[in-house]
């Protein structure tokens, strides 16, 4: 069965291109390819030439762990000293 969009209501692609992952990260496409390679983030490599493809799910996931490991820094690291002893 098949269905037709909806007018006027955008749906957003389930797997996005690492220029993709690097426009919403704002960092550089090698960046996102290193971070994909490396492992930091979930990937997936799709069809003859192995193109690599991110799941939008995966990317909300990367963001929300990188926030938590910030803040983590963040409290480990802080500005000034809490006790100005």
């Amino acid at each position: 069965m098949q269905t037709t969009p909806t007018p006027g209501v955008s749906v957003e692609p389930r797997f996005l291109l690492l220029s993709d992952v690097a426009t919403e990260l704002n960092v550089s496409d090698s960046q996102v390819y290193h971070m994909v390679r490396s492992g930091e983030l979930p990937a997936i490599k799709i069809g003859g030439r192995g193109q690599w493809r991110v799941e939008r799910a995966r990317l909300e996931e990367y963001i929300t762990r990188k926030y938590a490991e910030t803040a983590d820094w963040v409290q480990g690291n802080p500005l000034v000293d809490r006790d100005p002893e």
